[in-house]
């Protein structure tokens, strides 16, 4: 992905009556992995207690054998963690658990609020004490100072009063309740397995626990799942509330072998590259992928234009996280590491680079400059959703303004900076084409600037350590 430093968000996993809970939902997250490699958690529940193990790092550092000899019970859920809002820390890792008046809950949260500030504030005034500075938070405590005793109702009635990204997986030593915003912004799904039920951001991993996927949660619903079975409640008043899906799930952040939104991943990233060949047309010897988030536009692309696919550029796989510090020689040199043109493809080529996305440009500009040392003849650049042109409030860690390339530049400088023949970004009408629900559906509010809510909060990701 040229979307330089473009985060990923969260990824939350759930499962009710399932024995060895705590390894299947480890098995979860690993599929969701590449919703968040900085912290992960697992909380499970014997039917009385809630047990839970968390930490800073990717899934298979934070959980070892005798981690998950400590999380017993048929229940849990979990969180594999970027932060759009706080600090990475331990403090701020998910799932997040509290004991308050009625008994135990903790919360995994995918999304971001966009009222926190003022909730917060709030809450404290009413004697509230906070322990983190992430947006998640606030759900317990709304919970928390709830009139009623039962969690599914102290949710159904406090629920009301976020405005944002979420979707949510709370769990108390009885119950799993899953819920999406309105807006639904940000995907959840459900599936059955065995005689118990699964939740998880994508339906990839489903694949790999082999549990049978059901259907998508709707925007504002809420699913309770207990030893009465799974049932359903719509705390929000829908004709209120416009569905808008994030596109940036299907353009880059979902699995490509993920069903969201109604439709396969794959399927729409292909058809998002045959738009980008019929809107972007030119004459050249091989279109190539920057991989992997490139892959299935650059084949629609190929097919569309009858142009050869070819793999030009092969990729480091094992690149750690922490091998290089975030200065700009620093991610040059990442770029060196994590992806090598092959001179034999490349060299005296007319070639036609693929990739979902161009933010600040640096690291898009970094690869054109390693393809015209490969030997290529011409370098044409085309991307497979519109420019940025705004940051995202709802859980997506997007630069600001000032730092998106499209914001401060026309597309003929773009070109002038990249040192490319030619770039072509894809229409937001043939963006919306590639996807089964069309334009009314999804959120596109960081290419078109036009937020679906109001915005509350200061725009930024620290907001809460700085109250």
């Amino acid at each position: 992905m040229s979307g330089e430093n473009i985060k990923h968000h969260c990824g939350i996993f759930g499962i009710f009556n399932c024995p060895e809970a705590a390894r299947i939902t480890y098995l979860g997250l690993f599929s969701l992995q590449h919703r968040g490699e900085e912290a992960a958690g697992i909380c499970t529940s014997t039917g009385d207690k809630l047990f839970l193990h968390k930490d800073k790092g990717l899934v298979g550092e934070v959980f070892k054998e005798n981690d998950m000899s400590q999380l017993p019970g048929d229940r849990a859920i979990g969180h594999v963690r970027y932060s759009t809002t706080g600090s990475s820390t331990v403090m701020n890792a998910q799932p997040y658990k509290v004991s308050y008046s009625h008994g135990e809950v903790a919360v995994a949260h995918n999304g971001n609020l966009v009222n926190t500030q003022l909730l917060r504030r709030e809450l404290e005034s009413e004697g509230s004490v906070f322990s983190t500075t992430m947006d998640s938070e606030i759900f317990v405590h709304l919970i928390a100072k709830s009139q009623y005793s039962k969690l599914e109702e102290a949710v159904f009635h406090s629920i009301k009063r976020v405005v944002g990204a979420f979707s949510v997986v709370l769990m108390n030593p009885k119950q799993i309740i899953a819920l999406r915003d309105p807006h639904g912004f940000r995907p959840l799904c459900f599936a059955k397995l065995g005689k118990g039920y699964v939740i998880a951001s994508e339906t990839c991993a489903f694949d790999l626990i082999e549990a049978d996927f059901i259907r998508e949660l709707q925007p504002g619903e809420m699913l309770v799942i207990d030893d009465d079975g799974p049932r359903s409640y719509f705390p929000f008043e829908k004709e209120t509330h416009q569905v808008s899906q994030c596109i940036f799930e299907h353009v880059y952040f979902a699995r490509p072998d993920s069903t969201i939104f109604k439709d396969n991943v794959a399927t729409v990233r292909e058809r998002m590259g045959r738009n980008l060949a019929k809107e972007h047309p030119v004459k050249a010897d091989i279109v190539i992928p920057v991989p992997d988030s490139g892959n299935f536009a650059a084949m629609g692309y190929a097919k569309e234009s009858g142009i050869a696919l070819a793999h030009g550029f092969t990729r480091n796989h094992y690149i750690g996280r922490t091998f290089i510090n975030p200065t700009e020689s620093a991610r040059s040199l990442k770029v060196k590491i994590k992806l090598n043109p092959i001179r034999e493809i490349i060299e005296g080529k007319r070639v036609i680079v693929v990739d979902d996305s161009i933010v600040r440009g640096n690291t898009a500009k970094s690869r054109i400059k390693l393809l015209r040392k490969a030997g290529a003849k011409e370098v044409h650049m085309r991307i497979s959703c519109p420019p940025h042109v705004s940051p995202c409030f709802y859980g997506i860690d997007f630069p600001s303004k000032g730092e998106l390339i499209a914001f401060n530049k026309t597309i003929e400088e773009i070109k002038g900076f990249l040192d490319v023949d030619s770039v072509g970004y894809l229409s937001l009408e043939g963006m919306f084409a590639a996807t089964s629900q069309g334009a009314g559906k999804f959120c596109a509010a960081c290419f078109t600037g036009k937020y679906p809510t109001l915005i509350f909060d200061a725009v930024d990701k620290f907001k809460l350590e700085k109250c």
